[in-house]
């Protein structure tokens, strides 16, 4: 039987946004709802694969946020979120992502010189928003010990690997007008 991730993404409605063909996914989206059995599948398959020793997580707003939380109740550790908008508070990093459909401004708050952290996300597409995240924790003097995304899609991730930049993904798709094919 196959898993509830990769079961539940070949049931993800497709919608066209122009030539991207887009997956409506509860991991990527909270539409229509997030069994809890599928968040359970996604933090037991993390843990599975990340490096042990991070002193915290960070996730990246919006999607990321249910994935972090799971994580941290199951491990016990603090949860920073790189937020869309600014708090200002002391120490505050802003930095700019662009992605293959959106661009804008991130802040990261929260991590401290030294500390190590593994990096959360749902989706790596182009890998825009990971590189900006990367950057901001270099910035804050953050050690990033894994960086741990659920679906890639497309060839964001290899790029960033090739890069030399750590990357793990639980799964990769296509997406074309048909659904979700699943490539590993």
């Amino acid at each position: 039987m196959p898993d509830l991730l990769e079961k539940s993404l070949k049931a993800a409605p497709i919608v066209n946004r122009g030539e991207y063909n887009y997956f409506i996914h509860p991991i990527t989206d909270g539409v229509p709802y997030l069994e809890p059995a599928l968040l359970n599948e996604v933090t037991d398959r993390i843990m599975a694969v990340a490096e042990p020793g991070f002193d915290k997580i960070l996730t990246i707003e919006a999607m990321g946020i249910h994935i972090g939380t799971a994580l941290a109740l199951r491990t016990g550790k603090p949860m920073s979120i790189v937020r869309k908008r600014p708090y200002e508070l002391p120490n505050e990093v802003k930095i700019h992502q662009a992605t293959g459909y959106s661009k804008g401004e991130l802040y990261l708050n929260g991590i401290s010189a030294g500390e190590r952290l593994i990096i959360i996300d749902d989706v790596v597409s182009t890998g825009g928003t990971l590189e900006a995240v990367w950057q901001a924790v270099g910035i804050a003097g953050g050690i990033i010990v894994d960086t741990v995304v659920v679906i890639e899609r497309g060839d964001g991730a290899k790029r960033l690997r090739e890069a030399g930049l750590p990357v793990k993904t639980l799964v990769r798709v296509d997406v074309g007008p048909k659904g979700v094919e699943i490539l590993g």
